[in-house]
């Protein structure tokens, strides 16, 4: 069998019982990166076979780790942080494992999807993901334009060298709407920011944040919903990982 386990998107606490006793049972886990789940493991005292599989892995690597659960070993797909394949690798093996009809299961876990969502205090009755907009100015501007019309809200994952270019992208195509960035959830600094986009974007180019980025925005003719004091409001949670 292969099953998906969501791991902590910042604190290492945040794993659930379950997730804890599959990677405790799974012959191997594979990972992105075997330095940052090495540190959840040590954490927990699990000891286990690691196995590198990422977005570059080649055919070949998919079809050893096919042949593996063909021989009867539970193998456990963990990413960096969050739920697995989504803006993560992992869906090459998964789109394999149902190809050849093998067990797959998918455990519940943490998000920063979700977690920005509420933390945000933009409307949660219809939203959409989007991930990660494209790195290159012009292209960016024309995905954001094909989203201008929708009502939900619109979340994207940004890097934080390139937030502030999308703030400014994000502004001159939708206008001056509400929204809300999160920054370093769970983690030590976590901090999220809310307002209208011009004020995002004055604080942000004012003060330079490092750390992963979740930016949310209201969809179009939502009714304002964030408290109005001419400035962004920023709740910072410092807090042990």
């Amino acid at each position: 069998m292969l099953t998906i386990v969501p791991t902590p998107i910042g604190n290492l606490s945040d794993i659930t019982l379950r997730a804890l006793e599959t990677l405790k049972k799974a012959d191997k886990i594979l990972c992105e990166d075997t330095r940052q789940t090495q540190k959840l493991l040590q954490r927990y005292e699990i000891q286990k076979p690691l196995l590198s599989y990422h977005e570059h892995s080649s055919a070949e690597k998919t079809a050893d780790l096919l042949e593996l659960l063909k021989e009867g070993q539970h193998l456990a797909l963990v990413s960096d942080g969050g739920m697995p394949l989504v803006s993560d690798p992992g869906f090459q093996i998964v789109h394999a494992v149902l190809a050849e009809a093998l067990p797959l299961e998918v455990l519940p876990g943490p998000s920063s999807v979700t977690t920005a969502l509420v933390l945000s205090g933009l409307p949660i009755d219809s939203f959409s993901f989007l991930g990660f907009l494209s790195n290159k100015g012009q292209r960016r501007r024309h995905e954001l334009e094909a989203l201008a019309e929708r009502e939900e809200t619109l979340i994207f994952f940004e890097s934080p060298f390139r937030v502030v270019k999308m703030l400014e992208d994000a502004l001159a195509v939708f206008g001056d709407r509400e929204a809300a960035v999160a920054r370093e959830m769970t983690k030590k600094f976590e901090e999220i920011l809310r307002g209208n986009l011009s004020e995002l974007l004055r604080d942000m180019t004012g003060k330079p944040r490092k750390g992963e980025m979740v930016v949310l925005v209201a969809g179009k003719w939502r009714k304002s919903v964030l408290p109005k004091k001419g400035e962004c409001s920023t709740h910072n949670a410092q807090r042990a990982t």
